[in-house]
């Protein structure tokens, strides 16, 4: 099982973070981006569920800069407290969280990052703007296209769904057609979330398939 460490950022910030280490040698480090949601139960089983796949897994808690121990579950009110919490911090400041956390994992082998929804869009952003990453995968991230002017430092895989209604598909096109050598795949059936079996939108053969793809991108290139 794993646990929540304090790591420290390059500004002196310390943070929390979820830690999951693998019983068997460690394929590479992984950090784990989370949603709007904080660093909850979600986020922690996916560290789990990658430490098994024997990945060195981290989950910085990103709110800390705002609110600390933040862990919020899926409704309409809970959205909105975690978009609140999200406005109140800089993207500058996430990075130096995020870079916080990937020297955590550096001794574990190459470093990948991988994120869900606002930790989609960090994940693009850290392979972006950190260098030394063997590659990054992004879930859902609504706020890539923002960033679509900036390009991945490393190999990157994007995974939307056609029925997200946060992301519109003309966005999902522009980043397309501005990285082309970016992986991205469209899932028709899906909705935002549909990684995530704790919120209603879950879709359980798009999960079961972006899952697949991710990791084989991982052993493709954190071997």
């Amino acid at each position: 099982m794993g646990k929540f460490i304090t790591v420290k950022a390059e500004d002196g910030h310390q943070l929390a973070a979820y830690e999951a280490i693998p019983t068997a040698r460690p394929k590479g480090g992984l950090v784990v981006f989370q949603e709007i949601f904080g660093v909850n139960n979600h986020i922690r089983n996916l560290c789990e569920r990658l430490a098994a796949d024997s990945y060195h897994a981290v989950a910085p808690a990103l709110f800390d800069r705002a609110e600390r121990n933040v862990e919020l579950g899926y409704t309409a009110e809970t959205m909105e407290r975690g978009r609140t919490l999200r406005g109140q911090l800089q993207w500058e400041e996430a990075i130096l969280d995020a870079k916080a956390a990937v020297v955590q994992v550096k001794n574990s082998g190459k470093t990948a990052v991988v994120g869900y929804c606002w930790g989609g869009s960090m994940a693009w952003l850290s392979a972006c703007r950190i260098a030394g990453l063997a590659c990054a995968v992004g879930y859902y991230g609504g706020q890539i296209a923002q960033f679509n002017a900036e390009n991945p430092r490393c190999p990157t895989m994007l995974h939307f769904g056609a029925k997200d209604p946060f992301i519109p598909l003309s966005d999902v096109e522009k980043i397309k057609a501005a990285h082309r050598d970016v992986t991205v795949h469209v899932y028709a059936d899906a909705d935002h979330g549909f990684e995530c079996d704790e919120r209603a939108s879950f879709h359980a053969p798009s999960q079961k398939l972006a899952r697949e793809r991710t990791l084989a991108f991982f052993a493709q290139h954190l071997k």
